[in-house]
């Protein structure tokens, strides 16, 4: 069977406790930049579908700091209290086709991955929420 989010681009990380107690997550400019267009300072909004089809929007900021480097926060407080994000998930943005008509920047598609021990082996699973 063929994995059809296989050749797909994707960035994902894992979360910090700030981020969860936050709800919001932070990213290099470099992991973010193939997929949004941004100018420093201003907001962009971005649209996803997560694993039970259900489309969500993120606002986004781009900053670019001396001390820190470019970097992309993503505000997300209703999809974070939903969900119930822990820190340690693992949050991953994956290209999907676009669809006719579709405007440019409905694009990814999120999924929550979270770690659970089971009999004495770290299991990563899909969170279905």
């Amino acid at each position: 069977m063929e994995n059809q989010e296989q050749g797909r681009q994707s960035f994902s990380k894992h979360l910090t406790q700030n981020e969860v107690k936050d709800r919001i997550i932070f990213f290099s400019y470099s992991d973010v930049a193939p997929f949004f267009e941004f100018q420093e300072g201003h907001l962009f909004f971005m649209d996803f579908t997560d694993s039970l089809g259900k489309a969500w929007t993120f606002i986004g900021t781009f900053y670019a700091n001396a001390e820190v480097g470019k970097y992309v926060s993503i505000k997300w407080p209703q999809f974070s209290s939903e969900k119930g994000l822990k820190a340690n998930d693992e949050v991953i943005f994956t290209e999907r086709p676009r669809r006719e008509g579709e405007a440019p920047w409905k694009k990814l598609n999120v999924v929550i991955k979270r770690k659970i021990r089971l009999f004495g082996q770290d299991i990563w699973g899909e969170l279905k929420v």
